[in-house]
């Protein structure tokens, strides 16, 4: 789950993490009257939407007065971001975040992740903040170091070291860098985040380590121990038809094909995605229904797929262990019942009971067309919606 900035730093400074001060408004009104409290001489205006790349979309502004600010919010306010990872579409701003201004010395970034091929725990540092780490990983990959830690309640002293070496910092800054780190640390586990960017932190002239930006995300399947961060959820920055899937315990991704999916299994999902493109063409979600879904499940699957008016062309991909291919194929003869289908409509069933779902299919009515394996089924589908 994605958080806003202002809320990801809220739950840094928690943890003692240093952040600017900052107020956040859900209209313009509320925000000028909140920001009067601020001691700055410049006001740092920001767009609160779940993308990078605010700044240059012009969801960022520096302003010398609260005249300025008022000006700058109404115009942001309602204004549709389009930045290089909201794609064409964009985002629109619901939400504003103001700051005290900070007088920067230098820049540097800094993560902290779930390295999966590990199962570690994996702290990125670069000296080349307030840039895309792509790019510096890309032209500098030298500037960049990884340092992994095993899981523990605490990070030991060595590892802080080690992370912020690069940043090459005076000694009398050493000790506030370690402590910074001992804070992200101790967040990142305490709260289950299955990440945390500060892009940039920087040093002031001051001689301070402040957080100047913050991502957060969390885990999705232990927000059941975290009520408090499942409330920060934006649904108004989620897509409509992943926010329907969530509440069927569908896992479904919108992607931007034309070749819609009902998969079991995440792997057979990626296959099934990869196999697609192959062929010449997209695929226009991720969805996994799960090892034991029900014809219900089924059903809603099959209708949050035909919710999406860039699907041509669907491909049922099942491999029968947990879930029988008879249950599967019930509830796409169901959810045929319920709705119009009037695009080209490929199955591919094996393993358990495939035979007898096979026949539910052919006495359906439906037309459908039969694969036998998954090279076929992704053969006659792109040759169907062609």
């Amino acid at each position: 789950m994605n958080i806003h900035e202002h809320q990801a730093k809220q739950i840094l400074k928690k943890y003692g993490v240093p952040v600017p001060n900052g107020v956040f408004g859900l209209t313009v009104e509320e925000l000028i009257e909140k920001s009067k409290s601020l001691k700055t001489n410049k006001y740092i205006l920001k767009a609160q939407i779940h993308a990078g790349g605010r700044g240059k979309a012009g969801g960022v502004k520096i302003l010398d007065s609260i005249e300025e600010l008022k000006k700058a919010s109404k115009e942001m306010m309602g204004k549709k971001l389009i930045t290089h990872q909201t794609g064409q579409e964009g985002k629109v701003v619901r939400r504003l975040y103001v700051e005290e201004s900070s007088n920067i010395e230098k820049e540097f970034y800094l993560s902290c992740l779930v390295d999966r091929a590990s199962s570690k725990i994996a702290f990125i540092s670069s000296d080349q903040g307030g840039v895309d780490i792509e790019e510096v990983a890309k032209n500098n990959p030298e500037k960049i170091i990884t340092t992994k830690i095993n899981y523990s309640k605490e990070i030991l002293n060595e590892d802080c070291q080690n992370i912020i070496k690069i940043f090459s910092l005076e000694k009398k800054v050493h000790e506030q860098a370690k402590n910074l780190i001992k804070a992200i640390y101790k967040m990142f586990v305490s709260t289950d985040a299955s990440m945390v960017e500060i892009n940039p932190l920087i040093l002031t002239k001051e001689g301070n380590l402040i957080c100047l930006d913050a991502k957060v995300n969390f885990d999705d399947n232990a927000l059941f121990k975290h009520p408090e961060i499942a409330e920060l959820r934006d649904l108004s920055e989620e897509d409509p038809i992943e926010i329907e899937a969530s509440k069927h315990d569908l896992s479904y991704i919108k992607l931007d094909g034309s070749i819609g999916c009902m998969v079991n299994g995440a792997g057979l999902a990626m296959a099934t995605m990869d196999i697609i493109k192959l062929y010449g063409k997209e695929p226009a979600n991720f969805l996994d229904v799960g090892g034991g879904a029900s014809k219900e499940k089924v059903t809603e699957a099959l209708k949050l797929i035909l919710s999406d008016k860039n699907v041509k062309g669907i491909l049922i991909n099942i491999f029968g262990g947990i879930m029988r291919c008879d249950v599967l194929a019930q509830g796409v003869v169901n959810a045929a019942k319920d709705m119009d289908i009037n695009v080209p409509l490929v199955v591919r069933l094996a393993g358990t009971n495939f035979k007898e779902g096979k026949k539910i299919l052919d006495s359906s009515g439906l037309k459908l067309i039969s694969a036998e394996n998954l090279d076929d089924a992704a053969k006659k589908i792109v040759g169907a919606i062609k």
